[in-house]
C-alpha cells in the first residue's frame, strides 16, 4: 500500500476541519492523503518537527502569526521541498499574491476554495 499524502492544514477557522475531511473523505478512507490540522502559525511550526509534512496549505490571515510569516519561517528552515506550501486567503489582491511568490509559496488559492483545482494540484503534486 503506498504511503498517504500528508497535509498540513493551517487555518484558525474551526469549520474548515471538517470541510477538508467532507470533501476528501474518500481519499482518506482509501489511506491515499491524511490530513492534519493547526490553528496557528506557531501550532504548525511545531507540528512541522515531528512530521512528514509533504504540503502545507495555510491561511494568510490568521491572529498571531500570519501565514506569510509562517511562510517565511518554513522557507528558511526548509528552503527545498518538501513540503510544498500553498497560501489560502479570500482576499486575491495583487499585494498578496506578491508577497507570496517572494516568500516561496508553491501556489496561491482563493477562498472559497475549489476543491477539485485543490484535488488537482494535489495530485499533480504528489506526481512530481
Amino acid at each position: 500500500m503506498p504511503t498517504p499524502i500528508n497535509i498540513l492544514v493551517v487555518d484558525d477557522e474551526l469549520p474548515i476541519r471538517a470541510l477538508f475531511l467532507q470533501r476528501f473523505r474518500h481519499e482518506i478512507s482509501r489511506a491515499e492523503i491524511q490530513f492534519t490540522f493547526a490553528q496557528s502559525g506557531e501550532e504548525a511550526l511545531d507540528q512541522l518537527a515531528d512530521s512528514e509534512v509533504i504540503l502545507i496549505l495555510s491561511d494568510i490571515n490568521m491572529p498571531g502569526m500570519s501565514g506569510l510569516e509562517l511562510l517565511r519561517r518554513i522557507r528558511t528552515k526548509y528552503p527545498h521541498k518538501p513540503p510544498a506550501i500553498f497560501m489560502l486567503t479570500a482576499y486575491s489582491d495583487a499585494k498578496n499574491k506578491e508577497q507570496v511568490r517572494l516568500y516561496g509559496a508553491d501556489d496561491f488559492l482563493t477562498k472559497p476554495i475549489d476543491f477539485n483545482l485543490l484535488r488537482q494540484k494535489i495530485v499533480e503534486l504528489h506526481r512530481s
